[in-house]
């Protein structure tokens, strides 16, 4: 008896299998991929192999990684020369940094060691330890989100730097791995996803990708060098609405706007 209906499952099976593969397309399908449009073009220091990037109080902000290479800079937008400087211990791999009140707090990659520094002198003020790999920090209300490398982003008291939480960061359901650096823009989290031209932007409340922007062709404009020159490092002007974004030993720092089309 089941043999007659056999092949009437089968085909049942597969429109089954079809219908929710076309649905989660259809899902993925609905996340936005947005171009953009350089609005303004300035330098930036090709020798700085950029991990983390803000801007506050008129200046840019940077810290850059690679051993004996690591350092964190203030520099206005027209001019490379660091205003004030201060460099990380050359056995550890520099990261991410995030303003919190008078101080900037910075990660290294995998030595579990985090700095605090004077935010206008960059002199330093103390260290902290933590688990796992430092990758990006961006804050917002009193919550320090950071990324390390994986799809979900650890959320830190910037008081003590205790783990208080975590997000997973997904696309239609599916884990965004590779977060780098971050900027809360907006009510958004924007990262950067290592080795791509893509940042996401992220809904804080959910983890979900919300929209994508695609940077391709702006490393080619920037003459990265090398194969790991990639896309990192977005920075946010609120009083200006101006976003920032370069990367690893780029000769240029773009302000940028997402170009959606109509």
């Amino acid at each position: 008896m089941m043999d007659r209906f056999a092949p009437v499952l089968r085909l049942a099976l597969a429109a089954l299998i079809l219908a929710l593969v076309s649905g989660m397309s259809a899902a993925r399908a609905e996340v936005p991929v947005c171009g953009y449009r350089v609005v303004k073009t300035y330098p930036h220091d090709p020798s700085a192999f950029t991990e983390g990037l803000f801007y506050a109080d008129g200046s840019l902000f940077e810290s850059t990684g690679k051993l004996g290479q690591s350092r964190i800079f203030k520099r206005s937008l027209a001019d490379t020369k660091p205003l004030v400087e201060a460099q990380i211990d050359p056995t550890f791999f520099g990261e991410g940094i995030v303003l919190w009140k008078d101080q900037i707090i910075s990660l290294t990659w995998r030595d579990g060691l985090g700095y605090r520094w004077d935010s206008k002198t960059l002199k330093q003020l103390g260290y902290f330890r933590y688990a796992g790999e430092g990758w990006a920090m961006t804050i917002h209300d009193g919550t320090i989100y950071q990324s390390d490398g994986s799809s979900r982003l650890r959320l830190r008291d910037p008081e003590t730097m205790e783990q208080t939480g975590s997000l997973a960061v997904t696309d239609a359901g599916e884990p965004v791995r590779n977060l780098n650096e971050l900027e809360w823009i907006d009510g958004e989290i924007w990262a950067n996803v290592w080795l791509t031209d893509r940042i996401a932007r992220i809904d804080p409340a959910t983890g979900h990708v919300t929209g994508w922007i695609d940077f391709t062709g702006l490393r080619d404009e920037a003459g990265a060098p090398d194969y790991d020159a990639v896309l990192n490092g977005i920075a946010y002007d609120p009083e200006g609405k101006r976003i920032f974004v370069t990367g690893k030993n780029w000769s240029k720092l773009f302000q940028v706007e997402p170009d959606c089309g109509k």
